[in-house]
């Protein structure tokens, strides 16, 4: 566990970047640290590590003072992942994996053969091992980054904005990735961005930032998103809040009305292994248009509800994994089974579940 105790931090200049943080980051979690430029979220971050001093107060980590330990004793049993990699420019793929078992006096042979494992681990083929970082594409770099700081198996993990500086379709697979290694490892994370997406979608907690090194809210995505604390998380998580926050409802939970509910002016086209292929009887023609989408129930009520808006026929078709017909909700229906459901976690003692899952 990461504890902050009355931290502070004021620059030779005066700045004052975080003032009386106190928070705790729960172990085995990812804690994600996000807020607008200026807020102290980086500057957090590196105060764990002791790359920045800080000014005041107190960081424990499991319970020991961190300016207790020696800085580059502690910096070792931290992984550490920032922007565009980091990587040494002169040395080979494998033996930037292996940086951190060599300081630690592991031998050359064993280091580069850990450093081969966590190239698979983290989605990289073996055959890039002897390339040099300037011979990667941007993403794979982050990927050899992120298997850096997992050389020495740390226990903890920063993260300094790791996925900002590749296009949206490699950073959404790169998320992905994370999220499954996480599952597998289970790392103490702190992970720092100024994207409130990549925020909620990462974060089991998330302590959003304001101005002055001030936490404005911390709790899970959940949370946030449904309850935020004041008009300054409002507008930071977004006015369409309300629509991301059905991201953590699984569409198994979906009440999906058997085909037979469909009715005679609307049916299923299916190609000959069963497969949904196209509505029969839909508005805009008298053939078969597309299907608009459809959803399966590892899905999200969010994709659920995204399907049943774009449908032809306004109603939200679930698949199986084949690409069969299972049912279908309509828009009404996922709105009225959100209501019921929002209103029985409000009941009781008022608290909301952390977060479990994430679906994208």
């Amino acid at each position: 566990m990461i504890t902050f105790e009355a931290v502070s931090k004021v620059f030779p200049d005066g700045t004052s970047a975080v003032d009386s943080l106190d928070l705790q980051l729960p172990p085995g979690k990812i804690t994600v640290f996000v807020g607008p430029s200026g807020c102290g979220k980086t500057t957090s971050l590196r105060m764990i590590n002791r790359m920045i001093e800080p000014s005041s107060g107190r960081i424990l980590v499991d319970g020991q003072d961190i300016t207790e330990q020696d800085a580059a004793d502690l910096r070792r049993r931290m992984g550490y992942v920032i922007q565009h990699a980091g990587l040494f420019p002169h040395r080979t793929i494998v033996d930037n994996i292996a940086t951190v078992p060599y300081l630690l006096s592991t031998k050359k042979k064993e280091g580069r053969a850990r450093a081969v494992e966590l190239m698979e681990r983290v989605g990289l083929s073996e055959s890039l091992a002897k390339r040099y970082p300037a011979q990667l594409s941007g993403g794979q770099q982050q990927r050899v980054g992120v298997a850096r700081a997992l050389a020495a198996d740390p226990p903890i993990m920063l993260m300094d904005e790791p996925f900002s500086a590749v296009d949206p379709i490699v950073r959404a697979q790169l998320q992905q990735e994370f999220l499954r290694l996480q599952s597998d490892l289970g790392k103490t994370i702190a992970f720092v961005t100024h994207d409130i997406d990549e925020a909620i979608k990462l974060g089991d907690m998330v302590a959003i930032f304001r101005e002055g090194g001030h936490i404005a809210q911390f709790g899970s995505p959940r949370e946030l998103l449904e309850n935020p604390a004041d008009d300054f998380v409002a507008d930071f998580v977004g006015r369409d809040r309300g629509f991301r926050s059905l991201s953590f409802d699984p569409a198994s939970d979906l009440p999906v009305r058997p085909l037979s509910s469909i009715g005679a002016d609307v049916s299923l086209a299916l190609d000959d292994n069963g497969k949904a292929i196209g509505w029969k009887g839909a508005p805009g023609g008298p053939g078969t248009v597309p299907l608009g989408g459809t959803f399966q129930a590892t899905d999200s009520f969010r994709q659920a509800t995204d399907v049943a808006i774009t449908s032809p026929v306004g109603l939200a078709l679930q698949v199986d994994d084949d690409g069969r017909p299972v049912g279908v909700i309509s828009h009404a229906e996922i709105a009225e089974h959100l209501a019921v459901a929002r209103a029985a976690r409000t009941q009781g003692d008022g608290t909301r579940p952390a977060r479990e899952d994430r679906v994208p």
